[in-house]
């Protein structure tokens, strides 16, 4: 039986769906009622009797699953007779076009939406909930198999306090990926806790000429704020207290006792680190442990490909991942990623859900891996085949059952409030300041709470 997705029944969201298009009803009942749509091919068939000849216009940001995307489509529109018109973006700007989109003309029939900006979009009812949809079993084909997502991105990324709004079709947790030689040498085991994770660091920093324990993200500003983020939640730590959040209101939580613990932590792991860590984004991090120079890294699971080709990295056959370790508070790992959702102006909502159905089902999900896509899936985590193009594929599917502690939790890893970006950079900053030892962490937690309650008020 298929997972129901939820749906809020809010009677601000509830927008018609109007008819538009040709053969376009928009209604999740009219389109495919009675017809076979047990396979890709009779499907495609009910489809185009329906829809041949309408034009759906689809943004999306510059990444590989949009370029993956677009190897699909001559066969969707073969097999449907929908016309995909694209405008792809760069993702600082996607957000804005989809939002002015919404406040005007509504063109756009299909959207591309981070996981982070979901409060946002909901709150300004820029998107129709995806259950309307993806519960219809006229509309949902078994081969579309919604089960089939990892339950951290179905439960983690797609939604709202609730409400499901997009289908998971890119996403990442982090994990650590360790050098087995140095393990085995010195007969060490990978941490499965943080206390372990900063003893290995503190053990092989400078057991070896030019070697250092640990390489993680920690330039000033936003990229420290992730490399905390990292951790933060396994220490029971926060920035906000997403309680409240969902109740309309920001309450901070940057001076509690486990945020203390977390960024101490932090800061004494990443004395652990090449000594310019300071400046590392995601880039130097991994530059550093795929030169060899870290005994381990601890960063997203969508880079791990780099780690593993022996190409790009000095250490791709000495190398093995393990989920990010459990902290006092258990486990808590990064979540993150991305949606194909229908915003509420769409005219043509039968058509984009056909093109959702099609490229985010599990039918396709192997052509579009194979093509440069994400893997949300865990069929495709599973696939022998594509566990050999990528080795680090069933460690992942064990770090994101990890990171669905998170989601069990109630919570979302960025909290969702429209000035999160804003406070993350003043966490990062002050949190900096910490590593360099300008300032205490005690310091460094009151002046990103002074900072963070002005620009909230």
């Amino acid at each position: 039986m298929r997972r129901t997705v939820a749906i809020s029944v809010v009677a601000a969201l509830a927008i018609g769906l109007t008819a538009c298009g040709q053969g376009d009803s928009g209604s999740a009942e009219s389109i495919n009622e009675g017809s076979d749509i047990s396979t890709l091919e009779a499907w495609g068939a009910s489809i185009k009797g329906q829809l041949d000849g309408t034009e759906i216009t689809v943004a999306m940001a510059s990444h590989p699953s949009t370029e993956a995307f677009r190897t699909m489509e001559s066969e969707f529109t073969n097999l449907t007779g929908i016309k995909v018109i694209w405008d792809v973006v760069e993702e600082t700007n996607l957000k804005n076009k989809e939002l002015l989109d919404s406040q005007g003309s509504g063109n756009y029939d299909v959207v591309m939406v981070d996981a982070f900006w979901m409060s946002e979009f909901v709150s300004k009812k820029v998107l129709d909930p995806i259950g309307t949809w993806a519960d219809s079993e006229s509309q949902t084909p078994p081969w579309f198999d919604y089960e089939d997502i990892m339950p951290a991105y179905r439960n983690g990324i797609a939604g709202y306090n609730g409400t499901n709004y997009g289908i998971p079709t890119a996403g990442e947790t982090r994990f650590i990926a360790y050098r087995t030689d140095l393990f085995e040498k010195y007969q060490k085991q990978p941490p499965a806790t943080m206390a372990e994770y900063l003893e290995l660091a503190q053990f092989f920093n400078g057991k070896e000429d030019g070697l250092y324990g640990v390489s993680m993200r920690a330039q000033r500003g936003i990229h420290f704020a992730s490399g905390w983020m990292s951790l933060m939640y396994n220490f029971g730590g926060g920035f906000m207290d997403q309680a409240a959040l969902a109740e309309g209101e920001a309450v901070l939580t940057t001076e509690t006792p486990q945020t203390k613990e977390s960024l101490q932590f932090y800061v004494d792991l990443l004395r652990n680190a090449p000594p310019d860590v300071g400046t590392y984004t995601h880039e130097e991090a991994l530059g550093a442990f795929l030169s060899g120079k870290t005994a381990m890294w601890l960063d997203a699971t969508a880079l791990a490909a780099q780690i593993t080709d022996p190409a790009t990295s000095t250490v791709a056959d000495k190398v093995a991942f393990v989920p990010t370790p459990a902290g006092p508070a258990g486990e808590g790992a990064a979540l993150a990623g991305w949606n194909l959702a229908i915003p509420a102006k769409s005219a043509n909502k039968a058509a984009a859900w056909a093109f959702i159905t099609y490229m985010a089902s599990k039918e396709k999900s192997v052509d579009y891996v194979k093509a440069g896509g994400v893997a949300t899936r865990s069929s495709v985590f599973d696939n022998a085949e594509l566990a050999a193009l990528n080795p680090s594929y069933p460690a992942q599917k064990i770090a994101l059952e990890s990171a669905n502690g998170l989601v069990e939790k109630g919570l979302s890893w960025i909290p969702q409030y429209d000035q999160i970006n804003q406070i993350l950079d003043i966490a990062g900053t002050h949190g900096s300041d910490a590593l360099t030892g300008s300032v205490t962490v005690d310091q460094a937690l009151a002046s990103i709470t002074q900072e963070a309650s002005d620009l909230i008020g």
